[in-house]
């Protein structure tokens, strides 16, 4: 029984897929760690893990029997070893980058709600004639002046 004390190097999707359809994959380890199952694959003299989507690390199955069905099913190997040593299932499977990211999504669907307000409001105006019209020029001539009196402001 070989013993895991490192995290193994992985391997993105779409090169396990790779190796999937060249019939390279040799076999497979279901991989227990704290909060769920990873899965190991071995092709040539390599084995690495199979990579979370957009990430280097090691995706993670929360249970034996979808990783197991991955394997089995995505893999096409049947048999395949199971190392349960380092399984911990009361550990917290912590996602910091998913809560991240789901933050960020919050912020923009405000951010688009809001500017699309923004531009509806704009429209309207503007279709009530209720908005002011510039030609082209004499913006950029206003806007040349803005910046001539700044930059004599601050010594530019």
């Amino acid at each position: 029984m070989t013993i895991r004390t490192a995290q193994p190097e992985v391997i993105d999707g779409k090169a396990v897929q790779s190796l999937v359809e060249a019939h390279a994959i040799r076999s497979a380890v279901v991989l227990g760690q704290p909060g769920g199952w990873a899965v190991l694959v071995r092709y040539g003299a390599l084995e690495r893990a199979v990579a979370a989507q957009r990430a280097r690390t090691p995706r993670l199955w929360r249970n034996l029997a979808t990783a197991a069905a991955f394997v089995r099913d995505e893999l096409g190997v049947t048999r395949f070893e199971v190392d349960a040593q380092a399984h911990a299932p009361d550990a917290a499977r912590r996602r910091p980058d998913q809560a991240a990211r789901m933050k960020h999504k919050h912020e923009a669907a405000e951010h688009d709600a809001w500017f699309r307000a923004e531009v509806e409001k704009s429209l309207a105006r503007a279709d009530s004639g209720e908005a002011e019209w510039f030609p082209h020029e004499t913006v950029i001539t206003k806007l040349d002046a803005r910046i001539a009196r700044l930059n004599k402001r601050t010594g530019r």
